[in-house]
């Protein structure tokens, strides 16, 4: 009976010691079988997670490139404005310059050409001054010469003086002196003939002036007959040149001019 029982408490112990690891071993199983149930629905999320910030991280970046594609964009209007702006500014400053140094070019031209003008006339004024002297010493000479003194000191004079040069300025000149001087020389000459004999000043219209050779004949004649012109502008005579030799002859109807 007591066996029984022993064997009875035996097979209990047995049984529950059996339970024990039986329930452990289960127990065991259903945790293993969670942990890698959460071990993969961790897995799951990480993986979800990691999806969906590399989704948000594309679209960040697309939206990045967006925007700076978009700020470039405008950048490269604004900076494409700026310098047309610039070009239009330096094209305006530019033709301002040209404009300037054409005006500053024609402003020293016409500085220079005033100048030159300037000298030119004090040029002319001094050579008229010049001129102007030496006709009123000649007339000062002659007024107190005789009427043959007087025509010898002015072949004399024209021999010695009258270039080429004064003869074709005095014919620049001549049309603003030859009232004065005409009528200086008027003057003069009457002056000189008045003191002569009345038989001298009016003998005839026509004087012949003896040279002494031909060549002081060609001198007072001089190129092309430039010399003739201008004695025949200062004493309102009449200059004429024949083939007689060593002589030339003076016309005028009026006495005063051709003695």
């Amino acid at each position: 009976m007591i066996g029984n029982v022993v064997a009875a408490l035996i097979g209990l112990a047995v049984g529950g010691v059996i339970c024990f690891f039986l329930g452990i071993r289960y127990r065991k199983t259903v945790s293993e079988k969670e942990i890698s149930s959460a071990e993969e629905e961790g897995k799951r999320i990480i993986n979800e997670a990691i999806k969906s910030a590399e989704t948000k991280k594309k679209e960040a970046l697309l939206e990045a490139k967006e925007e700076i594609l978009k700020n470039r964009s405008e950048y490269e209007k604004e900076e494409k404005s700026r310098r047309a702006d610039l070009q239009r500014q330096e094209n305006r400053l530019q033709q301002k310059e040209e404009n300037l140094d054409r005006k500053t070019e024609a402003l020293e031209k016409r500085e220079e050409s005033l100048a030159q003008k300037h000298a030119a006339i004090d040029k002319e004024n001094e050579e008229i001054k010049v001129i102007k002297r030496s006709q009123t010493e000649m007339l000062e000479r002659i007024s107190g010469f005789t009427a043959e003194e007087a025509k010898a000191y002015l072949i004399a004079q024209v021999e010695a003086e009258v270039t080429h040069e004064t003869a074709l300025k005095i014919k620049e000149v001549e049309s603003r002196m030859k009232e004065e001087c005409e009528a200086r020389a008027r003057e003069v000459v009457a002056q000189a003939i008045q003191r002569c004999a009345a038989d001298q000043v009016a003998e005839m219209t026509v004087s012949v002036v003896p040279l002494p050779n031909d060549e002081m004949k060609g001198r007072i004649i001089g190129r092309e007959g430039r010399n003739i012109r201008t004695i025949e502008t200062l004493t309102g005579v009449d200059l004429i040149i024949d083939d007689t030799p060593e002589a030339i002859t003076v016309s005028c109807f009026e006495p005063v001019r051709r003695g």
